[in-house]
């Protein structure tokens, strides 16, 4: 099957995508996205008549797309160790393939300076990775309280936002390694093999 080409939409949505994890929302502008397409800023409004329409929509990309590649938390083929590994490796991957942060923590750090529908859109993105996360540790841990489940579920994406800012200030990957792996102080039961 051919690959088909990306729309305008999509290509302004990836630049987008790619100046926030670099540099912040506040950190890029239309004309910047435009250059990065190769079309002009106009052309940007067109399809996001404000920052905040471009980065709510952003986030939704980023969401839909951190969520499928993580795939169904309940596949018994793969195991919770086998998920919770998956889930640290996007991250990892962010790290070290694309040298970039997730872009929803990235949001998240600056929601107090983001209008409502920006900081709505990466709420979601934590919203949907709690929830699929509680699905992973509920079937770790079998008949463990609700309120538990719901409390590891937190530290693993804390964990997760935390261990790659860590690295990324430290400029150490390894230091991502080493707060993610089996048996951190962290009290995660799993989450990348050691």
């Amino acid at each position: 099957m051919a690959k088909t080409e990306k729309t305008t939409v999509e290509r302004i949505v990836e630049a987008a995508e790619s100046r926030i994890r670099t540099a912040g929302f506040h950190g890029f502008s239309f004309r910047d996205v435009a250059g990065d397409v190769g079309i002009k800023s106009a052309s940007v409004h067109h399809h996001f008549p404000t920052k905040d329409a471009l980065g709510a929509a952003v986030a939704r990309s980023y969401t839909d797309r951190f969520l499928r590649a993580l795939g169904d938390p309940g596949d018994e083929s793969r195991g919770p160790e086998e998920l919770l590994a998956a889930y640290a490796g996007l991250f990892r991957r962010a790290l070290m393939v694309e040298g970039k942060m997730c872009l929803c923590g990235v949001l998240a750090a600056e929601s107090a300076g983001l209008s409502a529908p920006v900081q709505l859109a990466a709420r979601d993105f934590f919203q949907r990775n709690l929830a699929w996360l509680k699905g992973v540790h509920s079937r770790q841990f079998p008949g463990a309280a609700e309120d538990a489940i719901e409390a590891e579920a937190l530290r693993t994406i804390a964990l997760m936002e935390g261990a790659i800012v860590t690295a990324r200030a430290l400029d150490d990957v390894g230091v991502f390694d080493v707060l993610t792996q089996k048996g951190s102080l962290g009290g995660l039961a799993v989450l990348q093999k050691a």
